[in-house]
């Protein structure tokens, strides 16, 4: 248990048996689906021969950061469905998990804001006649990626954490409230902003070339259609992602404003804590399903990008994924 000076030693019951399960199994569940369907995509992709191309590199590399991030949930929820009081006051065991899961969420993050570069620039180059994006290049932009996921979700198992210290977090214990807001802020920014911004423009420009077209006398249905395509899918896009984090971006800002002490906390913030949490799982669920759940119709449409010359129109298609 942590040793905080401000806090009473004495700590109250936050969960019962009931609402433990009415939690813990939901999220079990969505954890399940979520492996198998992430497994699914990292299965198809390989099998179907097509990691030469950069898109679909960043899909396996999407789905396998959603993996990790179930996997941990599925070990998180196992532990508070074992031990629910070791989730309000911090205990050791907590860390790696935490970890993990730290880990394998700023990496999702990384690779929706990679993937939304990569098609803007899979659409802009290929009418601009410009080379395209190679595969060494993703490869290398992936492992930057976990490598900077890596370093900063295993932060707390390299000491940044709060056993023996004061600064705890009141919902994520034994994490410090400094090193979560240092995590939360800038990555929800990134998360909500980044693949808005890149969506915005693939849209910009086709509505560009469709008016060009148009004063040519030229046919515009192919563009339209991909404009349209990618307007509602970015929405999805978009909407996933601010259902996910901003809930969770508003239980640090909550945790900061309270500077309660674990377990002081009224039980409806912990259960809105584990209801986050949950999100974040849906998210790692809905990913395969936005970005992959068409592979042929996918691979259909990205065989264009090899002779851009002749398929400058097809490839807009592209732009919706």
């Amino acid at each position: 248990m942590i040793e905080n000076p401000n806090c009473s030693s004495g700590m109250t019951e936050v969960w019962n048996r009931q609402l433990v399960l009415s939690l813990g199994v939901p999220e079990l569940t969505i954890t399940v689906v979520s492996v198998a369907f992430n497994s699914a995509v990292i299965v198809t992709v390989v099998l179907s021969k097509e990691l030469h191309k950069p898109i679909f590199i960043l899909f396996c590399n999407l789905a396998i950061s959603d993996l990790l991030s179930s996997f941990s949930n599925f070990w998180i929820t196992t532990v508070f469905l074992l031990d629910p009081e070791s989730t309000v006051r911090g205990c050791q065991g907590l860390l790696k998990p935490y970890a993990f899961y730290t880990m394998s969420i700023l990496a999702t993050i990384y690779n929706l804001v990679i993937i939304g570069i990569e098609r803007y620039l899979a659409v802009s180059e290929c009418l601009r006649m410009r080379s395209r994006v190679t595969r060494n290049q993703t490869l290398g932009v992936a492992l930057v990626a976990w490598l900077l996921a890596l370093s900063l979700g295993f932060m707390p198992l390299m000491g940044w954490n709060c056993l023996e210290k004061p600064n705890v977090s009141a919902l994520y214990s034994p994490l410090c409230i400094d090193y979560l807001i240092f995590i939360t802020i800038p990555h929800c920014a990134v998360a909500l902003t980044l693949p808005l911004f890149t969506y915005i423009n693939i849209i910009g420009f086709l509505r560009k070339h469709t008016m060009a077209m148009v004063a040519l006398g030229q046919a515009q249905a192919t563009y339209k259609l991909a404009e349209v395509q990618v307007a509602r899918t970015s929405v999805f896009i978009w909407l996933l992602a601010l259902l996910s984090y901003t809930p969770f971006f508003i239980g640090v800002l909550l945790d900061l404003a309270y500077e309660d002490c674990p377990g002081d906390l009224s039980q409806g913030v912990y259960v809105f804590r584990n209801l986050t949490t949950m999100m974040i799982t849906i998210n790692s669920l809905g990913n395969p399903i936005i970005y992959t759940l068409k592979m042929k119709k996918l691979r259909r449409r990205l065989k264009f990008l090899k002779n851009p010359s002749t398929n400058r129109i097809h490839v807009l298609a592209v732009g919706h994924t």
